[in-house]
């Protein structure tokens, strides 16, 4: 079992920054990928960035260049730095684990971007 806790959302202007932070817990093993995936009213979940125990990288076209995930393997912990914000990135995004078969989700953090 793996427990995910975020962190870090908000509301900020247009052009602002902010961190997602997200930590897991319980049995972690190896490899394994972490993510983050946002769903906006009205629409569909969709994938934001994803990195693997062993730190490839993937991002969504609509942040690339804008969003950076990275991770500490240590802390068991990972990140989303988000510049450049624009209001259609405003949504609930949530954490997610990937690994031994299983697939574990955050209660989610609200991101609000102000035009």
């Amino acid at each position: 079992q793996v427990q995910l806790v975020e962190s870090g959302g908000g509301l900020v202007q247009a052009g602002g920054s902010l961190r997602l932070s997200c930590a897991a817990s319980g049995i972690i093993g190896s490899p394994n990928v972490m993510g983050w995936y946002r769903q906006a009213p009205g629409k569909q979940r969709e994938m934001v960035a994803t990195i693997t125990s062993g730190g490839s990288t993937n991002y969504a076209d609509s942040v690339k260049g804008r969003f950076t995930i990275s991770r500490d393997n240590a802390k068991n912990t990972v990140y989303l730095q988000m510049n450049s914000l624009k209001p259609e990135d405003t949504a609930v995004y949530n954490c997610n684990f990937i690994g031994g078969w299983r697939t574990y989700w955050g209660q989610g953090t609200q991101v609000t971007v102000s035009s």
